[in-house]
């Protein structure tokens, strides 16, 4: 059944174009430039991107701005649609309130026209998860309140699971200080890191070695109740041969049926750097 409505997000959510495309959800982009070319989007992606972080050189990202938002948003409400934005954690980035304020100036100008804005306090493919579930929830008919009410009591079920390959990168963000990130590198440390219920990356553990950081992420798909029988997404930066250990690692010893591997995008890349491999599923809470 066709809604009257438009499922939008951003690019932060990190699900693939193809995927957002049959899914009929358009994106609002972030910005992405590196440090040295700050005037210039940055057109480099997958491989070649997380190539160049290797070589030293520094991206950097902003929201988008309300201009972005006001076209975005104009788009549908000219066609006579509704619209429910899942925006990027707010603990993360302005884009939700960046939305909110695109939503009340369109108000006024479309008095006909509903604008809801959520915000997922999730990030890269764990906003995307949330978003594949909404998209399947509006398929089989949920009304546009219906269906803000459900990703609004679904968003903290939403679990998410990071480890990081090389601490330096979270150096650069300020996560860990410069002694630590090069003692941990030394010693082969690898920090395990969740999203918060306030939708925040947080330190969880650590671990020693590659293959435990991986086994760490498969473990805690048990803790956290997540069924088998539901999606799983996981989100590689340019690391596909562990994604790919870590889908085999689910599959095998908690019978995941469903698993997609997606990759990092620079929004979340940026800061989380190559290497880095995330775990996201539906369970009864975040840690």
């Amino acid at each position: 059944m066709e809604q009257s409505y438009v499922i939008v997000t951003d690019t932060a959510c990190d699900l693939a174009p193809e995927m957002l495309e049959r899914l009929g959800i358009p994106a609002v982009p972030l910005n992405v430039f590196m440090k040295d070319a700050p005037a210039l989007p940055c057109a480099l992606r997958g491989t070649d991107f997380y190539q160049a972080l290797r070589d030293g050189q520094v991206a950097c990202t902003s929201a988008a701005n309300l201009s972005l938002f006001r076209d975005v948003f104009t788009k549908i409400l000219q066609q006579g649609k509704d619209i429910l934005y899942i925006s990027l954690s707010s603990a993360l980035s302005c884009m939700h309130a960046t939305g909110q304020i695109a939503a009340e100036e369109l108000r006024e100008e479309y008095p006909d026209r509903k604008i809801i804005i959520i915000d997922s306090l999730s990030a890269c493919m764990g906003e995307g998860l949330l978003v594949y579930y909404a998209a399947e929830k509006r398929e089989a008919g949920m009304s546009l309140e219906e269906l803000a009410e459900y990703v609004t009591n679904q968003r903290l079920h939403t679990i998410h699971w990071f480890t990081v390959d090389d601490l330096m990168f979270l150096r650069r963000g300020g996560r860990v200080g410069s002694l630590s990130a090069m003692a941990g590198t030394l010693l082969g440390i690898k920090p395990i890191m969740y999203v918060t219920n306030e939708g925040k990356l947080t330190a969880h553990a650590k671990v020693r070695g590659r293959k435990n950081s991986l086994l760490t992420l498969a473990a805690h798909f048990k803790e956290d109740n997540g069924n088998p029988k539901e999606p799983v997404f996981i989100s590689q930066a340019d690391a596909m041969e562990d994604a790919e250990f870590l889908k085999d690692v689910l599959q095998k010893e908690h019978g995941v049926s469903a698993v997609t591997i997606g990759e990092i995008g620079p929004v979340i890349g940026a800061h989380a750097g190559p290497g880095t491999i995330a775990l996201f599923y539906m369970g009864t809470a975040r840690a």
